[in-house]
């Protein structure tokens, strides 16, 4: 815990962090919607973002200064790894180096769509981790036209060779497109589960993680969060109890 008369005043340190103006921030403080390490805080709460654990209305907000988070949509081609050995691009290589990030979870090669590059080992861990149930959204381009059975057995669940898969949401959208919601993260898993029911996937595209959608992204192409996205990351992650 830091000492109360040294780091930087709580109100810039949630402002910063995109929580609002000081003004809204002394406010949220004062209505005693802000704790720190676990206490409730007081105007005046001297703070350090290295150290303290800081939460507005029961979720830890991401205040720790150096923390970058990209959003990337992912070309095919394009490794999910920071290196590679075999010396294919990788998805690190698409966004800046001035800080050293690292992919949240991984699209396979031949995957395309939205991938998380940070440097928050934290968010990193609460987005991968298969006890905090984040979901994601694909679009599987498929071989053939699914029946009603086959939809039916992604949704319910499909025996693979690691297990049954946890139960999606599945919808037709086209007779050869599939829109999948998953919240495991098995390797390839809506590639085996679609190729399971017969239906081998031809194109497949990542469309939203968790609260994370950006429509307008291009492929290759890659923006900074927005803090109230950081925030909305932290929120769907929030209520595991491994803190």
């Amino acid at each position: 815990m830091s000492d109360a008369h040294e780091g930087e005043r709580l109100q810039k340190v949630l402002a910063r962090a995109g929580i609002g103006s000081r003004r809204v921030c002394e406010g949220l403080i004062e209505d005693e919607f802000v704790t720190v390490n676990g206490e409730i805080a007081r105007l005046g709460r001297r703070v350090d973002p290295d150290i303290d654990s800081i939460e507005v209305d029961g979720v830890k907000i991401g205040t720790k200064p150096g923390l970058v988070y990209y959003l990337l949509s992912k070309p095919t081609g394009v490794v999910s790894t920071a290196d590679d050995p075999q010396g294919r691009p990788t998805v690190v290589s698409l966004v800046p180096d001035t800080t050293r990030v690292f992919p949240v979870g991984r699209l396979d090669t031949d995957t395309e769509g939205l991938l998380l590059l940070t440097n928050d080992g934290d968010l990193t861990h609460r987005l991968t981790h298969p006890s905090f149930g984040v979901d994601k959204e694909y679009l599987a381009h498929v071989k053939g036209r699914p029946s009603r059975g086959a939809l039916r057995t992604l949704r319910e669940g499909v025996e693979l060779d690691d297990g049954l898969t946890a139960p999606a949401k599945v919808s037709l959208l086209d007779p050869s497109l599939i829109r999948l919601v998953i919240h495991e993260g098995r390797n390839r898993q809506v590639r085996r589960m679609c190729e399971a029911v017969g239906h081998p996937v031809q194109r497949l595209i990542r469309t939203r993680i968790g609260p994370l959608v950006d429509h307008s992204l291009k492929s290759g192409e890659w923006r900074s969060l927005q803090p109230a996205e950081v925030r909305a990351l932290e929120r769907a992650t929030a209520d595991d109890d491994d803190d």
